[in-house]
């Protein structure tokens, strides 16, 4: 079972590396990651969400297209929830086989978004408070410029491509999703719950005690949900 993991706002794939260990063998963690950051730093970040969501799927569709494709699921968070979502409708469009499992977290359904939420440019002493009240990053790395001159232009370009999406009505996923949401976190749960509008195959959503970053502070509860909703596909090609 793959489990293609998308990046949230500002970082890098890299923050999924330690899910290997913590999840069971027969679970494939694969981080996707994104221009402009990681291995792929020297590539210009992309500016818009649809057409990264392309790219991605020509970079793993060949593996979904074999004779006998093995399962696989996506999971995003915050940003990478849109982006995981809005790649398995193009997945979806190009007839491969639809995930076992999305995962969106963080986000609101894309039918409840505020599209001029992300539309204004920021500061980078307004990134760095933005940075602050979602939690997740210390003091020290708030105050550290070296840092901040790595992390606030992947953020910046980031929010500028969430304040650009504009997602089509269009008819809903072929596969089923799985919602995680933090208890103190913005989205609310009727925002969390409208993901359900987004598939025609059953849609859980499930709250966590935290806010923005509960996926780091209740990891190893997050990630026995996320074994628990595969367990039922690995079953199936058993």
């Amino acid at each position: 079972m793959r489990l293609f993991c998308l990046p949230y706002s500002g970082a890098s794939a890299m923050v999924y590396l330690r899910w290997r260990s913590a999840l069971p063998a027969w679970v494939s963690v694969q981080p996707l990651e994104l221009p402009g950051r990681g291995a792929r730093r020297d590539e210009p970040f992309a500016l818009h969400l649809e057409p990264l969501a392309q790219a991605l799927a020509s970079q793993i569709g060949p593996a979904l297209a074999q004779p006998q494709p093995q399962p696989y699921a996506l999971f995003g968070h915050s940003m990478g929830a849109l982006l995981a979502y809005e790649l398995a409708h193009v997945l979806a469009a190009r007839g491969l086989p639809p995930p076992a499992m999305t995962f969106v977290s963080g986000a609101e359904a894309p039918s409840c978004r505020d599209p001029d939420k992300h539309a204004r440019e920021r500061s980078d002493d307004e990134l760095r408070a933005l940075l602050r009240d979602l939690g997740g990053t210390s003091d020290a790395a708030l105050q550290s410029d070296e840092l901040m001159d790595m992390v606030l232009p992947v953020l910046r370009a980031d929010l500028r491509m969430c304040g650009r999406y504009r997602p089509p009505v269009r008819a809903p996923l072929p596969g089923p999703m799985q919602v995680f949401g933090g208890r103190d976190d913005a989205p609310s749960a009727a925002a969390l719950a409208a993901w359900r509008g987004e598939t025609r195959a059953g849609c859980a959503v499930e709250m966590f005690d935290g806010g923005h970053f509960f996926i780091h502070q209740q990891e190893t509860r997050l990630l026995e949900r996320i074994e628990a909703a595969l367990h039922p596909a690995l079953q199936t090609i058993s």
